[in-house]
């Protein structure tokens, strides 16, 4: 028996009240091109080192294996978008651009919570004489295919970038669910707003989409900067250029941003000016934790954030960094210390950079380190 289309009105309402911007309500299965493209992106290894993706795919693919009790899906979205253009400090080649996700606040804890709100007045509200039953929520740590589920729910459409495009958001959600043991009548599934437009796979630096709606992972500089835990591959380090965690690219060119409007939570908004990468290449573990807590970035971890930021200074071509490069060919990490290499390469040259690390190539261990340090030789 379905609830009454009071029920949705009053869980709709008080989603909004609470401070979401889309809600939409979709049937808890999937369909069957989204579980094939699942699929057929694990099998051609298109998810790198992202093994959590293969692991519980099969919950993934359908909520009821996740919660068998599930009827309905509700879908949440935060609108992040920025309030100038999000490619603009791609230009300033000493300084770090971080993604615009991440420039706040971590997402996870501004959506957990309003979740967990939404979730107890759905609870509490017994006014209606349907029986909402028991509930769970997500954010997008759990194995949960949020966008094809946010595409039958009405929110947007999944653009031949593979994210999710909003006729009223453009680009820039966030996306959370409510798991409902109650059948609720489903919204319309958006249908795809494409058409011939191709700017999303014509600006992505490293040419990670193998066709429109296919990303291959291993190539994505968000995957290389933030998921890869390794050494990046030295053919895309120069298309990384000053992007030291995620990329943008894809996600800003698309013409629905026209429509976006400047997102109202204020902890999604910067939190500092961009950073010198002069000043984020001598962080230690402390000073990187102190620095981003409380953010996405922190997840990276200290080696794998200078790592990112010793790729941006060697495509700097800012000469004046090399001595603060230098200092991190003694680091502890090897993932910085071949990073350092690679920099002082672009840098000042090979010759040069003979003459200041013969001894430190002698005595290295670490076989990726050692790579590097062929690949120098003059």
């Amino acid at each position: 028996m379905k609830a009454s289309a009071d029920a949705k009105a009053a869980i709709r309402k008080a989603a909004l009240e609470i401070g979401f911007d889309a809600v939409g309500f979709a049937r808890a299965d999937l369909a069957d091109e989204a579980r094939q493209n699942l699929t057929e992106f694990l099998a051609r290894g298109y998810h790198g080192d992202m093994g959590w993706l293969a692991s519980r795919a099969d919950e993934r693919v359908a909520p009821k294996n996740l919660w068998p009790d599930v009827k309905t899906v509700v879908v949440l979205a935060l609108n992040y978008a920025p309030e100038s253009d999000a490619l603009a400090g791609l230009a300033l080649r000493d300084t770090a651009n971080i993604s615009v996700y991440a420039r706040g606040r971590d997402y996870h804890e501004i959506m957990k919570s309003r979740l967990k709100a939404l979730a107890r007045k759905i609870a509490a509200d017994t006014s209606s004489p349907d029986k909402v039953g028991p509930l769970k929520v997500f954010v997008d740590t759990a194995p949960v295919m949020e966008k094809p589920l946010a595409m039958s729910a009405g929110l947007g459409w999944q653009g031949k970038h593979t994210n999710l495009v909003s006729r009223d958001f453009g680009s820039w959600l966030f996306l959370g669910e409510i798991y409902l043991s109650l059948e609720i009548e489903p919204d319309a599934a958006e249908p795809d707003h494409c058409g011939a437009c191709h700017a999303c796979l014509d600006a992505c630096p490293t040419q990670a989409f193998p066709a429109p709606y296919q990303l291959d992972a291993r190539r994505c500089i968000s995957y290389l900067t933030i998921e890869h835990k390794g050494h990046i591959p030295a053919a895309l380090r120069p298309a990384i250029g000053n992007r030291i965690y995620g990329c943008d690219d894809c996600l800003a060119v698309c013409p629905w941003n026209k429509f976006a409007q400047q997102a109202h939570e204020t902890r999604f908004a910067a939190r500092a000016a961009p950073a010198a990468l002069a000043e984020l290449v001598r962080l230690d573990d402390a000073a990187f934790g102190a620095r981003f807590s409380g953010t996405p970035l922190k997840r990276t971890g200290r080696d794998r954030f200078v790592r990112n930021v010793l790729i941006a200074i060697g495509n700097s071509a800012e000469q004046s960094l090399a001595p603060l490069v230098v200092e991190r060919l003694d680091d502890a990490s090897p993932l910085v210390r071949a990073m350092a290499i690679w920099a002082l390469v672009r840098l000042i040259g090979k010759e040069e950079l003979a003459r200041l690390g013969s001894t430190r190539a002698e005595v290295e261990d670490d076989p990726a380190v050692c790579a590097e340090w062929a690949q120098a030789a003059p």
